[in-house]
């Protein structure tokens, strides 16, 4: 064991014959794209409150395009992959980074997803060079297609200074293959802030690293799916492709706003019960699919105390599960056996099946508004109550459509019991999933007594939809300026307090008619 001072903070690396690593040259313009940023090769000294980021003087550091990954350099799972000994750490807190590299010696940045300025990051930490090692190959275990690792930690990261929100590691090998570590800096206090749940839960749930995820196996079956998951493994593809895809754009976004942010996990609002105390907003990304029990009473306490809430994707809270402790810690394996006659936890509220199956159904549209309808989903969002206060300066009317925007999976209204009875549908669009399934993606907006708001966009296409243009959806400027514009309008009236006070929901559910009583959809029979 040795230590080296990498950018005038230690590390510890795990290995012997490191050596500090040459800062990274400034990259030349690219054709017809933007102009990269030089990494900054000097720790900040005055860094953001831990606790609550204030956007507006974080994001005036200087940001740098050196976080984004070429597809043709992402590493193969045994050829350069790591993970994390925690999901999130607070600041000051250093953690430990289990890395297997079959590509030789390789070096690590730490990058904090924000706006800087357009450039998406800021390089916050680099490492010296670090000797390269083959970790074993991932063990099966055959009762339940758990694949764990039995591999030795690599180096000690250090958090000094680094202020409260989302992370990239990138590991970068000396072939130039890369891979990514997703972590979160959590805040040490939500109190007046919008909080930024980062849904690891279910980055882990579709994780298929070593072959097995709570979706298959290696045969892409669903009988051969694992039960049990755990974070004590690397995340499969570029290593962070939940975090990409379903929340990065929604990130820089809210950084953008200026308002006051805080940062959590899943498991961070499942297992501290202060964790959401006296927070202005609640946001949902754009794929939070797995919910323990805890987690999804903290955040209706919370709403139930004046808490806004916003899910910005469809197929929230759908799948009941549970953690267990693994070998490094408390709360490492995700339990989702996703049938209750399989589930040893019988008959309990804890057992992990549908939140609308039992044996203790609580179905989702009770906290969302609305329940999961159906994948694979094609449409176009079109605007109902052009009234709605967070269309203000969209342009919208009632009819504007906006094609692309509804996408993958969506939610839909339905006056059923948990239904909230005041629910305001503000956009309902027809969809197509598959041939012969033609339904709708609802977009709402709910009361409660607190003044609290509570809003779902019903369609998980939404925060992709962000980044920019799509052709694969029809995605056009415009449809993405629509969004931008509404997305940045809901943080800023979350931040300011409950919605409800200002705006209370009119319930407008069953004036849709018969087109919102009658479906040939799944009523979500897929997730």
């Amino acid at each position: 064991m040795r230590s080296a001072v990498v950018l005038g903070v230690a590390v510890t690396v795990l290995a012997a014959g490191c050596s500090s690593a040459a800062p990274e040259p400034r990259p030349a313009p690219t054709a017809g794209g933007p102009t990269r940023t030089a990494p900054s090769t000097t720790p900040s000294t005055t860094p953001s409150a831990p606790g609550r980021v204030r956007a507006v003087a974080e994001n005036a550091k200087r940001g740098t395009t050196a976080w984004r990954m070429d597809s043709r350099r992402i590493a193969g799972p045994m050829e350069l992959a790591g993970f994390a000994d925690h999901v999130s750490v607070r600041s000051g807190q250093p953690f430990r980074l289990f890395v297997t590299s079959a590509a030789g010696a390789f070096t690590v940045r730490a990058f904090r997803i924000g706006w800087y300025g357009g450039t998406g990051a800021r390089l916050v930490w680099t490492s010296p060079a670090v000797p390269g090692r083959a970790q074993p190959a991932p063990v099966v275990r055959r009762s339940d297609h758990l694949v764990s690792t039995t591999w030795k930690p690599t180096l000690t990261v250090p958090t000094t200074g680094w202020p409260a929100g989302a992370y990239l590691i990138m590991l970068t090998a000396a072939s130039g293959k890369q891979k990514y570590v997703p972590i979160t800096v959590r805040s040490d206090s939500t109190r007046g802030a919008v909080v930024i749940v980062n849904a690891v839960n279910t980055y882990e749930a579709y994780n298929e690293w070593g072959g097995y995820s709570l979706y298959n196996g290696p045969d892409k079956s669903l009988a051969s799916r694992a039960q049990r998951v755990t974070f004590d493994r690397p995340y499969d593809g570029n290593g962070a492709r939940t975090l990409v895809q379903s929340e990065l754009p929604l990130i820089q976004l809210a950084e953008r706003s200026g308002v006051r942010l805080a940062y959590l996990t899943s498991v961070d609002v499942a297992t501290n019960p202060a964790a959401l105390a006296g927070a202005r907003g609640i946001v949902s990304p754009g794929h939070d699919e797995y919910w323990t029990v805890a987690m999804r009473d903290a955040v209706t306490k919370a709403r139930d105390a004046g808490t806004n809430v916003a899910f910005l994707g469809a197929n929230a809270v759908y799948w009941r599960v549970r953690y267990e402790p693994g070998p490094l810690g408390a709360n490492r394996m995700l339990v989702g056996y996703k049938d209750a006659a399989l589930d040893p936890l019988r008959n309990r509220p804890e057992t992990t099946a549908k939140w609308r199956s039992r044996p203790d159904p609580r179905p989702e549209n009770s906290l969302t508004g609305m329940l999961y309808e159906c994948f694979p989903a094609v449409g176009r969002f079109i605007v109902h109550n052009p009234g709605f206060f967070l269309y203000a300066g969209t342009g919208a009317t009632k009819g504007s459509t906006y094609p692309g925007l509804v996408a993958t999976e969506v939610d839909r209204a339905y006056p059923i019991p948990g239904t909230p009875a005041n629910l305001q549908v503000v956009a309902h669009s027809p969809v197509s999933c598959g041939p012969s399934v033609h339904t709708f993606s609802d977009a709402i907006y709910y009361t409660v007594p607190s003044g609290a708001g509570v809003v779902d966009v019903g369609t998980m296409n939404w925060v992709p939809s962000l980044r920019g243009p799509n052709s694969k959806h029809g995605l056009d400027e415009r449809g993405v300026a629509f969004a931008r514009k509404l997305t940045l309008n809901l943080i800023v009236a979350m931040a300011a307090g409950p919605l409800g006070r200002a705006h209370p929901a009119q319930a407008d559910l069953n004036t849709l008619g018969a087109s919102s009583s009658t479906s040939t959809g799944t009523g979500g029979s897929v997730g």
